[in-house]
Parts: C-alpha cells; sequence; structure tokens
C-alpha cells in the first residue's frame, strides 16, 4: 500500500510539473482558407485572427518567406496579385509580443485571369530534314541549325548526337556521337559554349560551339529529369516533364528560381522544347501538336498555337514521331518548326485569328 501511495504521489506531482510548464500558444487562424483558388488580378484579402485580450507589438505577413505588409493589430490587408507568380504560394504571418514571435501559415493557388488566345500559322517554307534525329532540342544561330538528336544505342531512336545543320540541305556541317549510353536532349548556346542536357542521366555537357570538342561535363540535380533549354541572354531556362520551368545561371548551371507553368485550367505539364522569342517562352506540349506561349515572369500561357495540320497523324511516315523542335532566327524573324524523325523542317509564321 506504501508503495502504491508513493506511485499516486509522483504522479500527482509529475502531471502537476507537466502542467505548469507546458507551452501556452495563442489560438490564432490565418485567412484565406488554405487551399482557396484565386484568378491574376484578383486581390486577396489577408488578415491574422486572434484572442481579444493579445495585444501584438506588431504582425509581420510574409509571401513565401519574403515580407510584403506588416500591421499592428488584426487590421485586413489586401495582396496584390497582378503580376505574381502562378501556382500554389505560402502566406505566413508572425505575430511579435514582448520579444517573443507565434507564427501561422496558409495556402493559396493562383490561375491566369484569362484562356490563352488561339494563334493561326500559315507555312512560309518546307526545308529537308534527316529522319535520322531523333530532335531533342533544336536552336538557330549564325546560319545554322543546332540540334541535339536523343536515344541509345540499340533502342527505337537509335544513338544520341549533337549536329551543326545546314538549313536549307538538311545535312550536318559537323556531328559528334554522344555516349552509346546516355540519352541527350535539349541545348542552348552560352557566348561560344554549348550546353546539352541529357535525359534521365543527371549529367549536363558542356561543348565549344565551334569545334563540338566536349569542354567538360556537370552534375545536373534540378528538376526530375533534363528535358527542354533555352538561353535569353541573362539566364538559361529548363524543364523537367513537369509544368515547371527551372532558371539556370548560365556559368555554374545551377538553380536560381523557377515558374510553373498554368493555364486558366490549371497546370499545364510535359512542357518540353523551349525558345525564347521576344522576350516571351514558347514551347511545345510533349506528345501533343501544340505550343504555347508562356509569360517566363509569371508563368501563365498567354497563346497556344494547334499544329495538327502541319504534319497530320495520318501523314505521317511509320517512323516518324511527335512534334518537337522550335528554332527562332532573330534577324531574319524566322520561326522553324520540326519534330522527331520527321523528314521536313517547316518555316511558319503566326498571327491571331
Amino acid at each position: 500500500m506504501k508503495t502504491l501511495k508513493v506511485l499516486a504521489l509522483g504522479g500527482a506531482l509529475l502531471l502537476a510539473f507537466g502542467c505548469s510548464h507546458k507551452d501556452n500558444k495563442t489560438a490564432m487562424t490565418l485567412s484565406p482558407e488554405m487551399g482557396t483558388t484565386y484568378k491574376t488580378g484578383d486581390a486577396i484579402p489577408v488578415k491574422l485572427q486572434y484572442p481579444s485580450d493579445v495585444k501584438p507589438d506588431s504582425v509581420v505577413y510574409l509571401l513565401d518567406s519574403v515580407r510584403f505588409a506588416s500591421t499592428k493589430d488584426s487590421a485586413g490587408i489586401k495582396l496584390k496579385t497582378d503580376t505574381m507568380r502562378l501556382g500554389s504560394r505560402l502566406i505566413t504571418a508572425k505575430l511579435y509580443q514582448g520579444g517573443k514571435a507565434e507564427e501561422v501559415s496558409t495556402n493559396f493557388m493562383l490561375y491566369p485571369s484569362k484562356a490563352p488566345e488561339e494563334l493561326a500559322y500559315k507555312v512560309d517554307k518546307v526545308f529537308p530534314h534527316d529522319t535520322s534525329s531523333y530532335t531533342e532540342g533544336l536552336l538557330y544561330q549564325d546560319g545554322f541549325l543546332y540540334e541535339s538528336d536523343g536515344g541509345r544505342e540499340g533502342e527505337d531512336a537509335g544513338r544520341s548526337s549533337l549536329r551543326k545543320v545546314n538549313v536549307e540541305t538538311g545535312k550536318p556541317v559537323l556531328k559528334v556521337d554522344g555516349d552509346p549510353k546516355v540519352f541527350s536532349e535539349g541545348i542552348s548556346i552560352v557566348g561560344d559554349k554549348l550546353i546539352q542536357l541529357t535525359y534521365t542521366e543527371k549529367l549536363g555537357y558542356v561543348y565549344d560551339k565551334n569545334t563540338f570538342k566536349l569542354l567538360k561535363t556537370f552534375t545536373n540535380n534540378v528538376g526530375y529529369e533534363g528535358w527542354g533549354m533555352c538561353y535569353d541572354g541573362h539566364k538559361l531556362y529548363m524543364d523537367d516533364s513537369t509544368n515547371r520551368v527551372w532558371f539556370l545561371n548560365p556559368e555554374t548551371y545551377a538553380a536560381t528560381g523557377f515558374i510553373d507553368v498554368y493555364d486558366d485550367k490549371g497546370p499545364v505539364n510535359q512542357i518540353n522544347e523551349l525558345e525564347m522569342i521576344d522576350g516571351k517562352l514558347w514551347a511545345n506540349i510533349y506528345q501533343t501538336d501544340t505550343i504555347i506561349v508562356i509569360d517566363p515572369k509569371t508563368g501563365a500561357v498567354l497563346q497556344s498555337i494547334d499544329l495538327s495540320k502541319l504534319y497530320p497523324q495520318a501523314q505521317r511516315a511509320p517512323n516518324a514521331d511527335v512534334l518537337n523542335g522550335i528554332a527562332w532566327d532573330p534577324q531574319g524573324k524566322r520561326l522553324f518548326i520540326t519534330g522527331k524523325k520527321w523528314p521536313k523542317l517547316y518555316q511558319i509564321s503566326v498571327a491571331k485569328k
């Protein structure tokens, strides 16, 4: 019996000790409700609610860890979304009182306010294209096309290669084969260097643009996979099979930011070959005949082009695969389009319907 009394007393003391040291946090809620969807241009009402006996020194609001507003009380604020990056965004409120801080978070989804504008196109000229090339990356510079041909030895696509191509003939004037076990992907030119991604190998290659001499390799752990790539003169853009487009440092190839691509209905996945044209990102959507035009600051799909009649499925050669390849000649204002193992390269122009 004595033992039972001692245990009971010890339990009571432990309970009392635990209660006296309980962490009493302020009951706070933050609006908007988690997961609420808004459209670009909406002013989002943000408000921290807390008990009336709490007198904060200040309340600080952060969007994705970056401060955007502060108050001295529970008065609500409006968060502007006009130029905001799309997708899931995190709001955090920090309440400061007596040298201490407590915080609560919520999130919301931001979609574009408008559906993409549909553009029309016409074919201006047709050039030959090498049907041995399983086109992954395509760009135009100094009168030539540069093309990354994907594949692995022993597979349907064949061995990867890197090519400098005569536009008029479709034939390479310079070509190097890749590692037979590595599937090459998108390319970009930065100065005298040509950067090439790989599909699943988490590698990147840096070549001399003029000789195709391999200068170095680098580890590419950005994103799920390596797909398309382009360069705007300041940063590289890279996609990875999702709706995310990464920003890369053009010297170190490290990620510096990203956008998520959305139209008015939701995320647009499988963004593939990329091209920067007059300050906008152009991309084809893998396994479709659609090209979209993306705002590189927000991720909004601004325009779309249906190219299903360019080289119709019913007319494609048995070995021809999907549309993939966008190249822009900024001096001649020429837009080139092709596909994997397509026999033709199309020069097209686009306009509003």
